[in-house]
């Protein structure tokens, strides 16, 4: 897990407020001042996801630290709320009925993985964000996906499709990627 106070309910309430106003800001909607702690000064991978009435409405992050947490948290809400290519941007009109999801990434740790049984023996349903690599292609869910694809071959096949690899053919020189997340939601 991160280096980040993830039992510290603060944090949580940092993170999303830098979310939220970000957005609130792009709008050029009234937003509440954010929230500060310190640990978003410190290097930090996330993941913002928006819902819409229960519905995936962007979702966009990183895998790996590339900048300050509380930047890549701002950084992130404004590329998932306008800039998702399965989205039309945010309008205005939707932002009072959006969720925010804040998930603060683990490290993720690699291996070979040349056939499926091998990948489905080592992934941790409902535990593990996975990430398939092969070539120049790649996709990864977050653990919380595991909620909507909770078979583990559908779950792979899923991401397979998403990486654009092909579901029937497994690729040899596939790698994955097992990450683990703090997640924070608006209630």
């Amino acid at each position: 897990m991160p280096d980040h106070p993830t039992q510290d309910p603060d944090f949580g309430k940092a993170l999303l407020s830098h979310a939220r106003t970000a957005i609130a800001s792009r709008l050029d909607l009234p937003a509440p001042p954010t929230v500060d702690h310190p640990a978003l000064r410190a290097s930090g991978a996330s993941f913002v996801t928006l819902t819409r009435h229960g519905q995936l409405r962007g979702c966009i992050g990183h895998l790996r630290p590339v900048q300050a947490l509380g930047p890549d948290v701002r950084e992130n809400a404004i590329a998932a709320a306008f800039h998702d290519p399965r989205f039309a941007p945010l309008t205005a009109a939707e932002w009072p009925d959006i969720s925010i999801e804040v998930s603060v990434l683990g490290p993720s740790v690699f291996s070979p993985c040349p056939t499926e049984e091998d990948c489905l023996r080592q992934i941790v349903p409902f535990q593990d964000g996975v990430i398939l690599a092969s070539g120049s292609r790649h996709a990864t869910f977050l653990p919380q996906v595991w909620e909507q694809l909770p078979d583990p071959q559908e779950f792979i096949a899923h991401l397979l499709q998403k990486a654009g690899l092909p579901v029937a053919l497994w690729p040899s020189d596939m790698q994955l990627g097992r990450y683990q997340v703090a997640k924070y939601k608006e209630f």
